[in-house]
C-alpha cells in the first residue's frame, strides 16, 4: 500500500467513513475507491481535491506528516498550497478543454469535406 492511500484510509477510518460512502460521493465504485487506497499511480489531482474535501483536511496532509482540519468557516481554506494547486488545475484543464474543442472543429470540418 502507498503513503498516501494509508492516510486516506486512516483518515477515512478514523471519521468513521465507509469505502462504499467514499465512492459514491467520488463518483466511482466501491471496489474502484477500494485500489484508490492501494494503488496511488490511480490518484490524480482532481480526486486528491475531492478527496481532501470530503474528508475536510488540507490536501498537504497527503503529502506531509502534519494533519490540518479545515474548519468550515475557514475563509482560508484555498489558500497557500491549495490555492496554487487548485489555479494550476483549473488552468490545467482550460486548457485540455480548448484543445478538445479544437479537435471538435477539426473534425467538423473533415466531415463536411
Amino acid at each position: 500500500m502507498n503513503i498516501i492511500g494509508q492516510r486516506i484510509k486512516k483518515l477515512r477510518e478514523d471519521k468513521g467513513i465507509t469505502q462504499e460512502t467514499m465512492a459514491q460521493q467520488l463518483d466511482v465504485t466501491q471496489s474502484n475507491y477500494g485500489r484508490l487506497e492501494k494503488d496511488d499511480r490511480r490518484l490524480n489531482v482532481v480526486k486528491l481535491l475531492k478527496i481532501a474535501r470530503i474528508l475536510n483536511v488540507n490536501i498537504s496532509y497527503m503529502f506531509n506528516e502534519t494533519i490540518t482540519e479545515i474548519d468550515s468557516d475557514d475563509s482560508q481554506m484555498l489558500n497557500g498550497a491549495n490555492k496554487e494547486v487548485y489555479n494550476i488545475l483549473v488552468e490545467s484543464l482550460r486548457a485540455e478543454i480548448q484543445h478538445l474543442k479544437d479537435e471538435i472543429n477539426f473534425l467538423r470540418i473533415m466531415v463536411k469535406s
